[in-house]
């Protein structure tokens, strides 16, 4: 006597040798023996053990399950009673056998009640089974032709909608992704490496350049609506003529500066930010447009303004208008010593935006040592840089060595860049940079001195951060530094001014203790940090298109410690593999094998040192 039994969810046959009433010794077709519980056994039979199976595999390829579960009714039954309703009366074992397997194998159109015994899956059900069926096949199949298409180096046109999608926040669940993935591993490329031969990643900076809006900007970079300012018309207007120092490319102009000589042979400086506070309620649609970018973002090939350029135009302080503003009077001794401080808001008349690159050529140390040179306002700038020298050595920081240190410049039109040093510390570096601190240490003062609320940047230990509580900026060397003096380009700055506005107008602050400026402030930073590493990324990027387009095949640099080294002409730092241990500071001379854009690597090697 031959059993057909159910074992863990597979039907298996085998030839009786004991049976025990509750379970049962049993030897399968192929030899193996084993101890079944007689609950799971199904079927008894005298055919053929070894036939059996095959036999009732072939019969349940030809049964009709939709005929099978229209047959069946809707209520529970045996396996053996729907065999007879199929196969007439009296169905063989093996046709028994067939119907349960094709009961057990379809389980959208049958659920398991119990050992042998289904239910037929109802109507809706059934329908929507079948559908999700039907859709994984279609799926499944167009999957196959992505592949095929990704393998041959083409795109499949359903790509394009989904290629940032693809490219940086991959969905493991898409099809897109998953013919990718599957491509991807059979031809052994990155799917970057991949989509750029199927010719979807026609540019190499736009692949960096959308990474960063996908991630920052999901929205997009265009502002939604008409933003309206309504500049006030009452304020008082300054008697000076004030002028600002700016790269050219400049347009947010935030701060100009005034030179007036009084008549005890002292001096009134004035430092004039623009007002954007004056203009742009809090909680306005422009305010949270601007709490939303927190920053405007720079790269050398443009940048994304944190307030719309019309917004921009009625703040920024253009040469030739009247222009609203936040001043800070500094008035000195002959000596240059500060002996008082004045804010004012009110209006200033603009006469000159002067830019860096006309200005720079004059305005030297040597010209105004000598008493020599000609450039504008020159009377003014020679005693604003005295001035700043003052200021520098007042913080401890005179002869720091800045004067020694180079910063690049860069330009990009025409998809070709310019990338120039400048050194650091000059004249005009110097009397923005300290008129600056100035502004900001004292305005910074003045909040704490006052229990405004305000935003603080902090240095202590070595560590800068953001705070809402006064404390020193050991860099500066000063005990309390806010950020005020950009309010047009940063949100800190906007936040600050507005308080600042209202305290000395007398209004209501509109951030009162307790309000949500550490929110703010923790929002500012997280933006602030990703657009500066994108800006240090995309500066990296340019300085790689550069190699490539002056043809540079070998570079002068210097170690920096180990296998790491810095290009002598560019801000580009490098890991040489396979160079020999060298002092810090050594001259080494690299020849370039090959530049990597979208990983913004160079691979160099050492040609010789010294």
């Amino acid at each position: 006597m031959n059993v057909f039994y159910e074992d863990d969810g597979h039907f298996k046959v085998g030839a009786i040798f004991a049976d025990n009433t509750t379970s049962l010794q049993v030897e399968a077709p192929h030899g193996k023996r084993a101890k079944i519980k007689a609950q799971s056994v199904l079927l008894r039979f005298d055919s053929s053990l070894h036939e059996f199976m095959p036999l009732a595999e072939k019969v349940a390829a030809d049964i009709d399950l939709d005929f099978l579960w229209e047959a069946s009714g809707q209520n529970e039954f045996g396996f053996e009673d729907l065999a007879k309703e199929y196969f007439g009366p009296k169905p063989t074992a093996h046709e028994q056998a067939a119907l349960l397997m094709r009961l057990h194998g379809s389980p959208m159109h049958f659920y398991k009640k119990g050992r042998g015994r289904y239910k037929p899956a109802p109507p809706d059900a059934l329908k929507s089974a079948l559908a999700s069926v039907e859709k994984k096949r279609l799926q499944a199949e167009q999957q196959a032709r992505y592949v095929e298409m990704l393998s041959n180096f083409q795109l499949p046109p359903e790509f394009v909608p989904h290629l940032n999608q693809l490219l940086y926040k991959p969905d493991r669940n898409g099809i897109e992704n998953k013919a990718l993935e599957a491509a991807c591993e059979a031809l052994h490329l990155a799917p970057v490496r991949l989509l750029e031969k199927c010719g979807a990643i026609p540019s190499t900076h736009d692949y960096h350049l959308n990474r960063f809006l996908f991630e920052q900007f999901p929205r997009g970079i265009d502002f939604k609506g008409q933003y309206a300012c309504e500049l006030p018309s009452d304020l008082p207007f300054a008697d000076v003529r004030a002028f600002s120092i700016d790269d050219a490319a400049t347009t947010e102009i935030d701060d100009a500066f005034s030179v007036v000589k009084l008549a005890d042979g002292g001096w009134r400086v004035g430092i004039h930010i623009a007002a954007p506070a004056l203009g742009v309620p809090v909680g306005s649609d422009l305010d949270t447009a601007a709490r939303d970018r927190m920053s405007t973002v720079y790269h050398p090939a443009g940048k994304i303004t944190m307030l719309p350029n019309n917004v921009i135009g009625h703040f920024t302080l253009a040469e030739g208008r009247e222009c609203p503003v936040v001043s800070l009077y500094v008035t000195t001794a002959e000596d240059m010593r500060i002996v008082g401080f004045e804010s004012r808001v009110e209006r200033v008349a603009i006469v000159d935006n002067l830019r860096l690159h006309a200005l720079e050529a004059g305005f030297t140390e040597d010209n105004i040592t000598a008493g020599t040179g000609d450039y504008p306002y020159k009377a003014e700038l020679d005693f604003l840089w005295h001035f700043a020298t003052v200021l520098e050595a007042g913080r401890g920081k005179a002869e720091n060595g800045n004067q020694q240190r180079v910063d690049y410049s860069f330009s990009v039109e025409s998809d070709r860049v310019t990338i120039e040093p400048r050194r650091r510390g000059n004249p005009c570096d110097k009397v923005v940079s300290e008129l600056m601190i100035l502004v900001n240490s004292t305005w910074g003062e003045h909040f704490a001195k006052h229990d405004v609320p305000a935003l603080y940047r902090v240095q202590q230990a070595g560590k800068v951060r953001m705070s809402t509580h006064p404390a020193p900026h050991e860099g500066l060397g000063v005990a309390q530094y806010t950020w005020a003096s950009s309010p047009i380009r940063r949100y800190v700055d906007f936040v600050n001014q507005q308080q600042l506005v209202a305290h000395l107008l007398g209004r209501q602050l509109p951030f009162p203790a307790g309000s949500d400026l550490f929110e703010i402030m923790r929002t500012f930073e997280l933006a602030y940090d990703a657009y500066a590493e994108f800006q240090r990324n995309m500066e990296r990027y340019w300085c790689l298109r550069y190699l490539q387009q002056e043809a540079i095949a070998m570079a002068k640099a210097t170690v920096i410690r180990e296998n790491l080294v810095r290009f002598n002409d560019l801000p580009l730092v490098v890991r040489v593999n396979g160079m020999p241990v060298l002092p810090s500071g050594s001259d080494v001379e690299l020849e370039i094998d090959a530049i990597d854009f979208f990983d913004r690597e160079v691979v160099c090697r050492l040609r010789q040192n010294g």
